[in-house]
Order: structure tokens, then sequence, then C-alpha cells
């Protein structure tokens, strides 16, 4: 019997308009692509963003099939991978941006080189969750900051998507952690292995004084942009570094250069929209897997499941900042 030409997938036809699930033509890989049955979409803030037309630096043409991140089984091989075979277990952030299909279906065209094997013990569930944040946290702390075992970092917003996954790398390289987040958020800050800062109640001065006796961190990622970013700037040591995955708004860079200190920001879907540093995507996915295998990478998962059908309800989930943890959707086949 062959194979049905169609799929399932989940459309936007305009900007802030509801989904449509819908049939669409299954794609074909082409040379240096596979074909993958997806089992589960990663569902991420950006996501928003781009349903309301609101991601100049990540606009998707309409109608689009949204959805950054994905885990699933590979079902085909185009010509030319020789890295993959039918039947492994692969995840990736592999489109949803600048005309590439999105994972909200139940099959991708994906290009090989921003897919890895996925951790054995996880689930697609926990998979699909992890690329664009780990991706981003790695792209920050090890490509341009050179994180290294002894020394001091800050991670601004320790309880979100990327934040959770800095704090996870930053200790895998024998750091010492620190986070910053509401006090309700504390608990799983100290769960991740860091010791948790309630922004909310202590000045940039005062916790910098109160954990480096007034040194500064040595590397500080700032995952939210705009105060967080400036205050970034003041809490680093001399000759420290600075990323930001956000840096949106206005910033005074004098603090950071009475500390000569440096600054690199991470933009982790430019390969997405340009093709360049695909393959680059793909070794950082690897070392996601070596990492989670060891025991320590372990992703922040709402418990709540969605399917397909469910696009609204997780879009909704995540506008009304109630989510404990990365929302995914499961793809049902």
């Amino acid at each position: 019997m062959s194979k049905s030409t169609s799929m399932k997938a989940v459309v936007l036809e305009n900007y802030s308009a509801p989904f449509r699930l819908t049939d669409v033509a299954r794609p074909v890989p082409r040379a240096g692509q596979v074909l993958v049955r997806i089992m589960a979409s990663g569902v991420n803030p950006l996501d928003l963003k781009i349903r309301a037309g609101a991601a100049e630096h990540a606009r998707h043409a309409l109608p689009a099939i949204l959805g950054i991140d994905l885990a699933g089984v590979v079902d085909a091989v185009g010509p030319g991978v020789t890295t993959f075979r039918v039947g492994d277990e692969v995840y990736g952030m592999t489109g949803g941006v600048g005309g590439v299909q999105g994972s909200l279906a139940e099959y991708a065209a994906v290009d090989a080189d921003l897919l890895a094997l996925k951790p054995s013990h996880f689930s697609m569930r926990e998979a699909a969750s992890l690329p664009l944040v780990f991706i981003t946290a790695w792209e920050g702390l090890v490509d341009r900051a050179h994180v290294s075992a002894g020394q001091t970092v800050l991670i601004q917003g320790g309880a979100g998507g990327v934040g959770s996954i800095a704090i996870q790398i930053a200790r895998a390289f024998n750091a010492t952690v620190f986070a910053t987040g509401a006090a309700s958020r504390a608990g799983v800050i100290e769960q991740l292995g860091a010791t948790p800062i309630d922004h909310s109640n202590m000045q940039v001065d005062d916790y910098v004084a109160a954990f480096t006796t007034g040194r500064g961190f040595d590397v500080v990622y700032d995952t939210a942009g705009g105060a967080s970013l400036d205050a970034s700037f003041k809490a680093i040591s001399r000759f420290g570094h600075v990323v930001s995955a956000l840096g949106w708004g206005t910033h005074a860079l004098a603090p950071l250069s009475f500390r000569a200190g440096t600054y690199s920001g991470v933009f982790t879907l430019l390969p997405l929209l340009t093709g360049e540093g695909k393959a680059h995507h793909g070794e950082i996915l690897r070392e996601a897997t070596r990492l989670a295998e060891a025991g320590m990478i372990k992703p922040l998962v709402e418990p709540r499941d969605f399917g397909l059908k469910d696009i609204e309800a997780a879009h909704a989930l995540i506008e009304s900042r109630q989510a404990q943890g990365k929302v995914v959707v499961s793809i049902q086949h």
C-alpha cells in the first residue's frame, strides 16, 4: 500500500487570526534533507510574536506552518545524507521562520545538518522542548563567553526557558552559578543548581556585594533585555563578559566600559534565516545529547499536554505566563 501524499498541519493564514487544522501536501526530502515524522513540537514565546506579525527579525510569509522546535523519527532520507537512517529518533530547531515549514504538522523535510540524535532516555516531549533554548544558552555561554571552571556566572531570568538551561550548562562546566528570578521561582532555581536572587527586592549593587564581595560576576547572561541588560552591565567584574539573547532597548555602555568588560549578542535564528551556521546547530545539539545522557541536563516541561487541535490553548497558556515549563504539542498520527 502506498503512503499518503498528504498530512495534517496547523496553518496560519492571517496574522493574529485563528489557526486552521487542515490537510496539506506532505513534503519530500531534497538533497541533504531527511523527512521527519514529527512526534512533538516545542512552542516558544517567539511563535506568538510571529503569529501576531510582530517579529520583524523572524517574519514568516503567510500562509505558514509555525513551530521552531521538533522531535521525531526519520521516515525517509534524501540524496547525499549519510548521518541518519530511517528509524533514527532525532530533534532539532528546524523551521517556523523565514519561509521554512515549521513543526506543527505530521511531517517536515529538514536539513540534516540541523538535527542530532535525541537523548535516548528523553521522551519526545522533553526532546522537543530543548533545541532553541539549549542552542541559545550554549552559543552565549560557550561560544561567546567561553565559560570555564571556577568562574562566577549570573543568569538573568534563571527560571525561564533559556535561563534554566543556561544554569545547567554553566554547572556542567563547573562554574558557580547565581540566577535572578521571582521569589516564587526560587525553589526551581535552587533545584537547577544555582543560588537564587530575588531581583525585585535586591538592587544590583546589593547582590553584587552580597554574592561576590563587590567584585562582580565573571559572566552575566541576560535573557530578558531592557532593564535586565542594563543591570547586567553593572553586575560584571573587571574584564567580565555580558551576553544577551534579547538586546532590545537603548542602553548606556559606560558601566560596561568602566569595567573594561565585553558584550556579545546571540541571534539563534541566523542559520534558519541565512543558511549560515547550520552544521554548528547540529554540533551543539550533539553536545546537548551528551550532557543529557550524562545526567547534566534536564528540561523543564509544562505538565499539560496538547495536541494539534489544542494549539490555541497552548498559545493562550504561554500568553498567560502561567506555564510551569516549556509548552509542547504532541503530534498525533
